[in-house]
């Protein structure tokens, strides 16, 4: 087991290369179990619908109620932070329970379970009627959600590998890219017409429908290329998986980043709104127009992995998305540019994750074997969203104000997600 999850950094970035052994004529990648691209196109898109779905239940529940958040801390009182920090660490934590649970029973039960709960947190939020009673739901909530964007990775992982994995992970977000925009959208919308709690009404029914859809999703990771050994036994691959060099390198690289993600979800609202008196239905356009570039983005990317190397492609990425971070910490700081300055380049910032998301999950999953995909997609959602705890937490204690801090927190994350990807390795230079 540890040999199989310590493989060269080298097989993990060249993922081009380290999927033609296992790949057809076509340069798909044999199989775990029938080929979705065997389903016939009606259950293929089915498929591509029901997993770019489960990516999307995270920007669901945290997206929809953003317009709503000056209403809810003047009917409830303040704690927007925790509103954001209570979810994620849910998120977080749960995914480390359910990851390895996943490996052993498979992937439909859990997820199952996990949209149901997800539609009675969400449900709960919404009649809440203060606001501790609303973090808490949030934390209920969030261990629901957290197995849609965890098993939908580890799903990828059980059908696909290297190249073709990057390439499915692309098209998954080019399509879950809807949410996010369609999400402030629809919460602005629902905030003027009917009050926040119509926003969690709405995600609870969003919720629902991603269940039923779970019912035709058919299982992908058969009893026979389960992990055999016991539950409880799953745990001791997380020690292994801390040790494997390639894949941790591409976890702390997506938490870093991600850093940067959650410290505009968690200001954006009050930066645009409150700072800069945006209508909240104009929020939610505003909010969209990141998610045009991410789409874009990953469409680009889709041709990219065909290419370059993941590692490669995130070296410019990171680099770009750096760049970007100096202009808005100065924008934000300054002052210079107002409104439009922090707009265009947040634009860059958010956009550059239609790239890195992809391509770091797939390699840090392609350096896992996929008896333990569940566990390491559970641990790199863990890292991936838990990041967003300390995003928040910085936040709530910065001495700044609400432009300045986010502002000077999307740089640092994506800086920091660049040295990851741009620090020479040790084996390298051993080699």
């Amino acid at each position: 087991m540890a040999s199989s999850l310590t493989n060269s950094e080298t097989a993990a970035d060249a993922s081009t290369a380290s999927s033609t052994s296992h790949s057809t004529s076509r340069g798909v990648a044999e199989p775990h179990t029938a080929h979705p691209d065997n389903y016939g196109a009606k259950r293929t898109l089915l498929l591509y619908i029901t997993l770019s779905a489960l990516m999307a239940c995270t920007a669901l529940a945290t997206d929809i109620f953003l317009p709503g958040v000056p209403e809810i801390t003047a009917e409830l009182g303040s704690g927007e932070e925790l509103m954001i920090t209570s979810f994620l660490l849910g998120f977080a934590l749960a995914q480390l329970i359910l990851g390895p649970v996943s490996d052993r029973v498979g992937r439909k039960i859990p997820l199952s379970a996990g949209m149901i709960v997800f539609a009675l947190g969400s449900a709960w939020c919404a009649i809440a009627d203060t606001m501790p009673e609303l973090i808490i739901a949030r934390v209920l909530q969030a261990v629901g959600a957290c197995t849609g964007p965890m098993l939908a990775r580890a799903i990828v992982r059980d059908l696909y590998e290297g190249t073709r994995a990057a390439q499915v992970l692309s098209t998954l977000m080019l399509i879950m890219a809807l949410a996010p925009i369609l999400g402030p959208l629809m919460g602005g919308f629902l905030v003027v017409a009917g009050g926040w709690r119509w926003t969690f009404w709405a995600i609870s029914a969003v919720a629902l429908i991603i269940f039923g859809l779970i019912l035709f999703l058919p299982e992908s990771l058969p009893p026979a290329k389960r992990d055999s050994g016991s539950i409880p036994s799953a745990f001791v691959n997380y020690p292994v998986l801390f040790r494997n060099g390639p894949f941790m390198r591409y976890v702390l690289c997506v938490c870093f980043y991600y850093i940067s993600i959650y410290a505009f979800i968690t200001n954006s609202s009050t930066v645009y709104i409150t700072h800069f008196g945006v209508d909240p239905r104009y929020y939610g356009l505003l909010f969209g127009m990141n998610m045009i570039g991410v789409m874009s983005l990953t469409a680009f990317n889709k041709r990219w992995v065909k290419s370059y190397s993941l590692r490669g492609i995130l070296k410019v990425a990171t680099l770009v998305a750096t760049v970007a971070g100096v202009a808005l910490a100065t924008t934000g700081v300054t002052g210079v540019g107002g409104l439009w300055g922090v707009v265009v380049t947040v634009f860059f910032v958010f956009g550059m994750n239609g790239v890195v998301a992809a391509c770091t999950n797939a390699a840090a999953l392609n350096s896992v074997e996929p008896a333990v995909a569940g566990t390491a997609a559970a641990l790199l959602g863990s890292f991936q969203y838990g990041s967003g705890i300390i995003s928040s937490l910085l936040l709530a204690l910065s001495p700044l104000n609400a432009v300045e801090s986010m502002a000077v927190m999307m740089f640092a994350g994506t800086a920091l997600s660049a040295l990851m990807v741009w620090l020479p390795s040790r084996r390298r230079n051993a080699r």
